[in-house]
This record gives structure tokens, C-alpha cells and sequence, in this order.
């Protein structure tokens, strides 16, 4: 099982939304976390950055997957039109 490790942007962005849309996504990322690699039709590689993307509804988690470290860095939490900005 990789361990998840949440940037500050992260963290804030997180804290400023509605607790059960923020309860969601911490679900969604946890469920990530068993098994990154399980194919999911939410989840696509990002071209022209490192990482991947997770698709919650209007949000979107940009994360990246350590695989020598067992580490899921999500580095990104935000609305559809703002995360790739």
C-alpha cells in the first residue's frame, strides 16, 4: 500500500471546501492509495507535466506516483478550470 503524502496548496484547498465534498475526495485518494495502478476511468496520465490526474466530480486531484518510495504526492487540489493553471 503506498502512503499519501498532501502538499500545503493541497492541505488549504482541502480545508476551503465543503466538508463532505473534501471527505469525498480524501475517499477517493485513499482508494488510490491500495492499488494506483488498478485501471480507473477517472484517472489519466497529464501530457506535458509529470503525473497523473483524478477527475471527483467539478475537482481535480494532479498527483505523482514514487514508486521507489511507495509514495503518492498529491500535489494539487482545484475546481476543473483552475488546476491545470
Amino acid at each position: 500500500m503506498f502512503s499519501i503524502e498532501y502538499s500545503k496548496v493541497a492541505r488549504k484547498a482541502l480545508k476551503a471546501m465543503p466538508r463532505n465534498t473534501a471527505r469525498l475526495i480524501i475517499e477517493k485518494i485513499d482508494a488510490l492509495a491500495t492499488d494506483p495502478m488498478a485501471p480507473n476511468n477517472n484517472v489519466k496520465k497529464l501530457t506535458g507535466h509529470p503525473g497523473y490526474r483524478l477527475r471527483v466530480g467539478d475537482w481535480r486531484i494532479v498527483y505523482t506516483i514514487h514508486e521507489h518510495a511507495l509514495v503518492i504526492a498529491v500535489v494539487r487540489i482545484a475546481p476543473r478550470g483552475e488546476v491545470y493553471q
